[in-house]
């Protein structure tokens, strides 16, 4: 299967889940999914520009970092068996893969039409009613719509060692290759929860074989698999780029993570600060007959990339400054590949200004109050789960291309946003880079 064939396939399956849970009554949303002048209109009143609704997702595994603005109280929101709420999405068009007891919807962004009305609409519905008005004429073309998505992590412990599947791997199962990207937000990291550096591939000096006779024992005994690995600590205002295929176990640090439509993984450790996970996490992205064939599984890592001996050199990114003046800076943050890219934008306070952009983006407001557009901005201090907020937004082509009026309106404080775009953003720094 080609990968467009791949996206329809999986739009089509979301589409399905998403009517029959409508259907059953398992999803309840005040939407107008079903009324194009609805998002139609939403899109001119906003004047190209969209704003989101806030997208909290649960895990089944980890322990909430309590950094993402969300009220105490509402961390177990979707129940206690679902696990806390450790993720937050951006601009996503796919929903989670989050088990059988999953929402349909979970992981989806919503677009509000309004303050004063619940009524919302998917930013899914959005992308196929305006097409390339929203996105550009490219992105239709190549990927049918929007291919990428953002989120916020945040685990008080360290995630476990595990790749997402290279593109070839996801085809196999029906699904695509998830590269992704990594950036440490200081506005979002007053702690850095149990373990403030990340695993990275293996030692260039480990023997496969030593490898796979470790992930042999996951059900049975502590796979230990990170002592065959390097960490880095992290730091803040900094980031990394993972290739699709590359091992790694993130840090306890709330990261801004610009990524691939998709939701694959491998695990190869089984357990991480006292938490137990089941061996089918080990091969759940298989084909049915190559589960518990560990050469298999063995061969869903890119092995090159995981042993590169200079894995920081091709792989670490400080930001690259675009644009800096009295009145604004803009960084690349996420750069280096060819498939997403994000930046992070400071107006100073009391600054208004117009920036211009190549591509449709999404962006996430980090710090200060102001105006983006025609709405009113603001860096939540503390929402409940179920509140709309004014911090979320997905910018069109042709308005980004014309360009975005901000205003910082504090006196005193910067105002932040981070944006993420797809591979079609024109001058993205060594974006043709795959090492």
């Amino acid at each position: 299967m080609t990968e467009k064939e791949i996206i329809l396939l999986a739009g089509e399956r979301l589409d399905k889940a998403l009517s029959d849970a409508k259907k059953s009554g398992n999803l309840v949303v005040k939407d107008a999914t079903s009324d194009q002048n609805v998002i139609r209109g939403t899109f001119e009143k906003g004047d190209g520009i969209f704003r989101l609704f806030p997208a909290f997702v649960p895990r089944r595994f980890g322990k909430a970092g309590h950094r993402l603005k969300l009220h105490p109280d509402d961390y177990f929101a979707f129940g206690m068996e679902r696990g806390s709420i450790t993720e937050r999405w951006f601009s996503s068009t796919i929903a989670a893969q989050n088990g059988p007891t999953a929402k349909a919807d979970e992981g989806l962004s919503y677009v509000c039409t309004d303050y004063d009305s619940d009524l919302k609409f998917t930013l899914r519905d959005a992308v196929k009613v305006l097409g390339a008005e929203l996105v550009g004429k490219d992105l239709v073309k190549r990927y049918n719509g929007w291919p990428i998505y953002s989120k916020f992590f945040d685990n008080l412990n360290p995630l476990f060692h595990h790749l997402h599947l290279t593109f070839e791997a996801a085809a196999r199962v029906g699904k695509l290759g998830k590269p992704e990207n990594y950036y440490f937000p200081k506005q979002l990291n007053n702690h850095f929860g149990e373990a403030d550096y990340t695993y990275f591939g293996f030692d260039p000096d480990v023997d496969p074989e030593e490898i796979k006779a470790r992930i042999r024992r996951f059900a049975d005994d502590d796979t230990r698999i990170t002592e065959l690995s390097r960490a880095y600590r992290v730091q803040l205002g900094t980031g990394w780029y993972t290739p699709a295929g590359v091992i790694h176990a993130p840090a306890s640090v709330l990261t801004y993570e610009p990524q691939w439509n998709s939701d694959v993984n491998s695990v190869f450790e089984n357990i991480v600060s006292g938490e137990i996970y089941p061996p089918e996490m080990l091969d759940e992205e298989c084909p049915s007959d190559r589960k518990k064939d560990i050469d298999y599984v063995f061969g869903l890592l890119d092995w090159e990339k995981n042993v590169d001996p200079h894995y920081k050199k091709h792989y670490y990114r400080e930001p690259i400054v675009e644009e800096q003046n009295d009145a604004y800076t803009q960084k690349w943050i996420c750069y280096g590949n060819p498939y997403i890219a994000a930046k992070e934008l400071t107006v100073q306070p009391g600054q208004t200004v117009c920036i211009r952009d190549g591509a449709a983006y999404g962006c996430i407001f980090v710090q200060g109050h102001g105006t983006f557009g025609v709405f009113d901005a603001e860096a939540p201090t503390l929402l409940r789960f179920g509140q709309q907020s004014s911090d979320e937004f997905f910018v069109s082509e042709r308005r980004a291309i014309e360009g975005v009026v901000i205003t910082n309106l504090s006196k005193v404080e910067p105002l932040v946003l981070l944006k993420h775009f797809g591979p079609n953003c024109p001058q993205i720094p060594g974006r043709d880079e795959e090492m």
